[in-house]
Order: structure tokens, then sequence, then C-alpha cells
């Protein structure tokens, strides 16, 4: 069984840290910041073997090139970003087979957040990056409403038991936007209470599970009822392509 350790990073960053114990190796995904990293791999007596990147923003990348310095090991990322050390450009549906962990992960082109974002998903687990994260999704920097509801719904489809390994500790903020949306959902209600409690204990809210994602997060719920009228009540129109109402919710966010 592999073990997955979240590093703290910045203000709210998570690296995830994929750990085989039975040989001690590790790969780790989206590591913007090295020392951290290098702090647990001399801590755990870790073997690094490989690097994740899922798009190209430097908390997320920033600390590639100093690891590198430490293991040559090789660097996977996205085909259409330009990242310093990747050396091994994925697009959809490419597999990638690191071979000490015995794990084996899909890719999944997911624009929206950025042009080439990409995902990682195998062994019941997804590494999103910035593209779903607890209660929310990445904010549209590169990409359209129509490519990021696109590669949402693409996540959606996968088995309700994938575990949601997203890059940024945002759960509580996003339980807060996503009451207001829709105000009488219990399992909403219920999840803030539990983000809450886990927060007190400094504790990671990560990873979430994609059945409660799906119960909780608006940005997968756009063919809901209750999102749809709240997305037409705030711009006062019968809106129902469900890409305008991602767009009406997504715009809502970014001044929430």
């Amino acid at each position: 069984m592999l073990k997955v350790m979240p590093i703290a990073a910045f203000k709210d960053n998570y690296i995830w840290l994929l750990v085989n114990p039975a040989n001690r190796h590790c790969i780790v995904v989206d590591p913007g910041d090295a020392e951290p990293v290098i702090d647990v791999l001399k801590k755990e007596n870790l073997i690094l073997s490989a690097i994740l990147i899922t798009h190209h923003h430097h908390d997320h990348t920033g600390g590639i090139l100093t690891l590198l310095e430490h293991d040559a090991v090789p660097v996977y990322g996205p085909a259409t970003e330009s990242i310093p050390g990747v050396d091994h450009k994925l697009r959809n549906d490419d597999l990638v087979f690191i071979q000490a962990l015995d794990l084996e992960l899909r890719v999944l082109e997911i624009p929206g957040h950025t042009a080439g974002h990409i995902a990682y998903y195998g062994a019941e687990m997804l590494f999103c990056g910035d593209t779903l994260f607890g209660a929310g999704c990445g904010r549209l920097f590169e990409g359209t409403a129509e490519e990021m509801l696109h590669s949402l719904t693409k996540i959606s489809e996968l088995p309700n038991n994938t575990l949601i390994y997203s890059a940024h500790e945002y759960t509580a903020a996003n339980l807060r936007f996503a009451a207001t949306v829709e105000p009488f959902n219990a399992d909403i209600q219920k999840r803030i209470q539990d983000v809450a409690t886990i927060r007190e204990k400094n504790l990671p809210t990560l990873p979430s599970v994609l059945q409660l994602e799906k119960l909780t997060n608006p940005f997968l719920r756009c063919h809901i009822d209750s999102v749809v009228k709240s997305a037409q009540e705030q711009t006062h129109s019968q809106l129902m392509n469900p890409v305008d109402i991602f767009r009406t919710i997504r715009t809502w966010k970014d001044t929430f």
C-alpha cells in the first residue's frame, strides 16, 4: 500500500509525496518549493524516483531544478506548457508507470485554470493541481468557461470513490461560498462543521472524495436546480445552458 503525505508549502499549498514503504522510494507532485521536500526526504530516509507536474505556475514548479540538483530523476509534465526541468511531456490518456512504486497513472488533460493543465489518475487517486479544490475549482487564468466545465465534467465521470488530492487548502473558504449558492443544502452544512473540526486540529481537509464533491461543490452541480436558480437570481436572467450557469457561478466566486 502506498502512503500519501502532504507537505505544506507557502501559505496554503500542498505538495503531495507518494511513498512505497517497502523500499522507501517516492514521487513528489507539484514541488513549488524544494526545501520542505528535501527536509522530508532526509527525515524519512526516502529515495526520490520521479517528479510529477500538473501546470506551469511557479508555486507548483519552483522547486524542480533544486530537487534535480540532489537527484537526477525524470520529471513529468504537460506537453503544451513550457516548464524548466520537465523531460517527459504528457498528453491526454498517456500512461506514466513508476516502477519503484509499482504505480501506473493515466494523464487527463483538464484545461481551464491554465491552457495545458493536466491531472494524474490511478489507484483510486486523482492529483488535479488547481483544477478541482475541496468544494471549489480554480480560477480561469488562461482557459475558458467551456474548457473548465468540460474538465470538471471529465473528473466527475471518474469513480465516486476517487480520492481528490488538490494543491491548496481552500476548503473552508470554498464552503462558505457553496452555502451561499445553496443555502438549504444539508450536505454542505454538515461538511462545514466537519471541516471546522478538522482545521481546529490544524489537519488537512484533503484528500476529499469525489462523491462528496458532487454533493457539496457548486462547480460540479451546474445541472442541479438549486444551483441553476441561484445563477439565474444572480444575473436576473433565465440561464439554462450549463456553461452559462458555470460562468456565472465562477464569476460570482471571483468577487465573493
